[in-house]
């Protein structure tokens, strides 16, 4: 989509970033009649939107604001306004406006009908065109100053942009081929703000072990896993686990990767422990075992084994434990039937790091909280600069939290830079 060309160089509001966060407040400025300017770097509006959720766009999710909000740790009561004026049920109208269902899930994650995050991008295309929003793609932003209280844009290939009403819905730096580059950090800092650090979240951790390769493309279905370093462990629910060429990813590993990142610190090395087998206790193994054993006594390990793990997995569970897969079970020694059971409950690997942010699905750190007014998104340090999105220091788990964080913040943005002062 590219915009008209602006008769004047002055907007009302301008936005810098057509992402989730963008591109509503966007539309929510333009629907209070302002004349809105929306920069986008990216030849399109969207363009990390088309690969959240594996390509279909997990949008929001039905859970009520304070579980919502507890997603995103002590910090989450930041987004109590911004959820009282734009909440997932208001999300969930505002795509029915313009065309696109929903439907929601198991855990509360709610999709586009049609399972196409190409849907969502339409319908927020949609929504911009309608309202009259100036956008201008493949522009990107090359510096902006601010000169008594006049935001001055200079950006690629245009004349410069100005506004009173600054927003910035860059994004963070994670998946740099979607246009998220970190600019906005550095716009921010040039208009006088601070950041906290920058760190991979919701990312792949990679792992020590040189096994971990034979293994790899394998799912790990209904399993606990617990993080610890130092004495402090982290827990995860039962859930799904993938492993890889180099380690481990998956919802439980991706969800609790910004916590393992943050544990590492200056440690070279965090110890995971997978509890395969969650729903049954030590003595449960132990006690089927034995039953296994006494009806069963001429099958060997490997078949044994085949009821408990996948197959890919045996010959690494049986090379950890010394076992040869092709003895017979009824002559398995106590001590081996016990070291199968205790591996059962606590598979070990060890964490030695992420991949890099660039391949991070989310960006842990960037404009604090306290530095950004929570009723209206503005900065607490530059009047007329307001903040959107993933540029805020706010992360939650998958899950559909993230995404409503941006549209929220958003919304709530475009509407307070629209307000008379």
């Amino acid at each position: 989509m590219t915009g008209r060309t602006a008769a004047v160089d002055y907007y009302d509001v301008v936005v810098v970033g057509a992402g989730p966060a963008g591109t509503m407040a966007a539309i929510r400025a333009a629907q209070l009649k302002k004349n809105v300017a929306l920069v986008e770097r990216n030849a399109s509006v969207g363009r990390k939107i088309l690969i959240t959720g594996k390509g279909r766009c997990n949008l929001t999710n039905t859970a009520d604001m304070d579980p919502f909000m507890q997603k995103f740790g002590k910090q989450g009561q930041f987004l109590r306004s911004a959820f009282y004026e734009f909440f997932n049920n208001d999300l969930i109208d505002f795509f029915k406006e313009y065309g696109l269902s929903a439907k929601a899930e198991r855990q509360g994650r709610v999709f586009p009908s049609d399972d196409k995050s190409m849907s969502v991008v339409r319908a927020l295309e949609k929504a911009l065109a309608e309202t009259g929003v100036n956008v201008f793609t493949g522009s990107r932003v090359m510096g902006i100053r601010n000169d008594a209280g006049i935001f001055h844009l200079k950006v690629e290939g245009r004349t410069e942009m100005w506004t009173n009403r600054l927003i910035l819905a860059t994004g963070g730096a994670s998946y740099k081929a979607t246009g998220s580059t970190g600019d906005g950090f550095h716009f921010a800092k040039l208009l006088g703000h601070t950041f906290n650090p920058l760190r991979p979240g919701l990312v792949p951790l990679k792992t020590k072990e040189p096994w971990v390769i034979e293994m790899q493309g394998l799912t790990l279905k209904n399993v606990r896993i617990t993080f610890e370093c130092g004495g402090k462990k982290i827990h995860s629910e039962i859930g799904e686990m993938l492993l890889t060429h180099f380690g481990v990813s998956g919802p439980l590993v991706l969800d609790l990767s910004s916590q393992v990142v943050e544990l590492l610190g200056d440690r070279k090395e965090v110890s995971l422990s997978i509890d395969l087998k969650p729903g049954l206790t030590m003595e449960q193994l132990d006690n089927r075992m034995l039953r296994d054993i006494e009806e069963h006594g001429s099958i060997n390990i490997k078949t044994l084994l085949k009821d408990m793990l996948p197959l890919k997995m045996i010959p690494v569970f049986a090379s950890m434990l010394n076992l040869d897969p092709a003895k017979r079970i009824n002559q398995l020694a106590k001590g081996e039937r016990e070291g199968i059971t205790a591996l059962l409950k606590d598979f070990r690997m060890t964490i030695t790091g992420a991949l890099p942010l660039e391949e991070a699905m989310v960006t842990c750190g960037g404009i604090p909280v306290k530095d950004i007014n929570p009723r209206t998104m503005e900065s607490r340090i530059i009047p007329g600069l307001y903040f959107a999105g993933e540029i805020i220091d706010l992360t939650a788990p998958s899950g559909g939290y993230n995404l409503q964080q941006a549209f929220s913040t958003g919304y709530l943005a475009g509407e307070s830079a629209s307000c008379e002062k």
